[in-house]
């Protein structure tokens, strides 16, 4: 009974904490329980759309936050790796730097010379040359006017930064593992940042990062800079420096219609919206923003216009969605086929297809009642509908139970052809045709990309599927199903002789008898015979191949 008691109040435990985990993620009008929404709030005036929620002090508003902060992705290991490059032509030279010396003609030299303590190369003949602190793009002119007060002529020279040298920085404030860091003088700082494991992402701030020297500031660095500008600042390290990671103060999240969907930081209480989206490049599309603010116990959310982006301020811990509200004010409909007129139709938004047809000019062989509509959306759906039937599939198919071990096993077959037929079945594209009614087809309204087929009048019935030799047949009045059939060579031995599926062009499909009489543009399908264990599969599988029949006008074999 102990027990039984202890397991009770566990699981009662984890339920609460269930529930209130859950609490933080629902949308913030649901969450805030004993909340109630306030519409005096005199700022009701001044917006399109606002809408006010007061919170109980026990229960502060959560905002769901699915997103990195924006400069995370920096912090991946590639640039902990890399080394300071020696071609950089703004490095400064530095005490214990190599230099690769060459020097040719009436004297030679090759080698190597560090740079000493005082600044100092030492060149054989010549004496020391000081080159501490010089650019390394202006290391070869150096070298070579000390050299010419020697060698006027007849001396060739090259010099060249070989090696930068190694230093220890000390990483520390909001990072994810402070500490001291190898590299080499010339490694940026996003180097070092790197090594120690990144900025925190949590409280480390990515705009506000000080590089001292003896105590003394001597770089600022912003990372948003670098991101969106591609600007870093060149800076030679030396030991002993110091890179502080300041902590965050103000953020805000945007999400929507934008390039970066991320948490930004800012330096200050308040920005404009329009600098805020700088930070978030918008897409092409966007018209409108909402602005989810928290202030104080209240929530309050604000929609605008994009226009008004520079006279709107976000403040920290705003929630800013990005939309695209636009209508359509025009649609463009592909012709295909028996059509020698244009092949793109521009209409009005809600035109139906009464306005195309006035504009067709179809040619001598054109089948005009059997106009064939193709559809994005219907493809879409159809797609949606094909997976339901092959998830129940699969479903019935590997959590079927075996009596004996001799029917698991047989069973086990079965569920390995099922499971090819699946994966075939998923790779089936749907056409999306719509079956229209010559009757009353003016009335459709069309959609943006549809398809309008008119197809031509034909000779030749196709009849494919399981018969023993699929092709193309020639029309004759009067003749029925099994009489094509016959002539391609009849059903194979894998064809279930009661599932003839008959399409005409305009889309309509029906499943018919042997005797059924074949209309002119008639497509005949012979389906497959499905034959499992389990009778709950066949079911299945006959379904799916209906839906592959309809959608797609193929039979898939198991």
């Amino acid at each position: 009974m102990k027990k039984i008691a202890l397991l009770s109040v566990l699981s009662f435990a984890c339920a609460t904490a269930t529930y209130a985990a859950d609490q933080s993620i629902l949308p913030p009008e649901l969450s805030s329980i004993g909340g109630h929404i306030n519409t005096s709030s005199s700022d009701n005036q001044i917006l399109n759309n606002e809408s006010t929620v007061e919170l109980s002090p026990s229960n502060s508003l959560k905002y769901p936050n699915n997103n990195q902060m924006f400069g995370s992705q920096l912090f991946k290991g590639a640039f902990a790796s890399t080394v300071g490059s020696t071609f950089n032509s703004n490095y400064k030279i530095n005490p214990g730097d190599s230099i690769n010396l060459r020097l040719w003609g009436a004297y030679q030299f090759a080698g190597s010379q560090k740079v000493d303590p005082q600044g100092n190369i030492f060149i054989p003949n010549v004496g020391p040359v000081r080159v501490a602190g010089i650019n390394n793009g202006s290391l070869q002119s150096v070298v070579e006017s000390n050299v010419r007060r020697i060698y006027a002529s007849n001396v060739g020279v090259y010099a060249a930064l070989e090696q930068a040298q190694p230093v220890k920085v000390l990483v520390t404030g909001f990072v994810n593992q402070p500490g001291n860091y190898g590299g080499v003088a010339n490694d940026s700082v996003i180097a070092y940042l790197d090594r120690a494991g990144g900025v925190d992402p949590d409280r480390g701030s990515y705009i506000n990062i000080k590089v001292m020297r003896n105590g003394q500031p001597i770089q600022h660095v912003d990372l948003y800079d670098f991101l969106l500008n591609g600007h870093l600042n060149p800076l030679s390290f030396k030991d002993g420096d110091v890179v502080v990671v300041g902590q965050r103060t103000h953020t805000f999240n945007v999400s929507g219609e934008v390039y970066n969907q991320n948490d930004f930081e800012f330096d200050q209480p308040r920005i404009s919206l329009g600098q805020a989206l700088a930070y978030a490049k918008l897409k092409p599309g966007a018209t409108n923003v909402s602005i989810q603010r928290r202030q104080g116990s209240e929530y309050r959310s604000e929609y605008y216009d994009l226009k008004q982006a520079n006279q709107i301020s976000v403040e920290d811990g705003d929630l800013v969605t990005v939309t695209a509200d636009r209508y359509a004010g025009t649609i463009q409909v592909r012709v295909e086929g028996a059509h020698n007129g244009a092949h793109a139709v521009v209409l009005p938004y809600g035109s139906k297809l009464s306005e195309v047809l006035a504009q067709l000019n179809p040619n001598q062989l054109a089948e005009m009642d059997s106009l064939q509509l193709y559809r994005p959306s219907v493809a879409a759906r159809q797609k949606e509908m094909l997976n339901v039937s092959l998830d129940k599939l699969e479903d019935a198919t590997f959590n079927a139970r075996s009596s004996t071990q001799e029917e698991a096993n047989l069973r086990s077959k079965d569920a390995e052809l099922v499971k090819q037929f699946i994966a075939k079945a998923r790779k089936v594209q749907p056409s999306g045709q719509v079956v229209l009614d010559p009757k009353t087809y003016n009335d459709v309204i069309l959609e943006q990309g549809d398809v309008l087929k008119i197809p031509e009048k034909t000779s030749v019935v196709m009849v494919h599927g399981e018969v023993s030799f699929p092709n193309g047949v020639e029309f004759k009045n009067n003749q029925k199903a099994i009489d094509y059939i016959e002539q391609v060579g009849g059903f194979s031995q894998k064809s279930n002789t009661s599932k003839v599926i008959v399409m005409s062009q305009n889309g309509k499909t029906e499943l018919v008898s042997k005797n059924t009489k074949i209309k002119q543009g008639d497509e005949i399908l012979v389906l497959p015979k499905v034959q499992t264990k389990s009778i709950e599969v066949t079911r299945g599988i006959t379904q799916v191949l209906y839906h592959l029949a309809i959608m797609a006008k193929v039979a898939l074999d198991l």
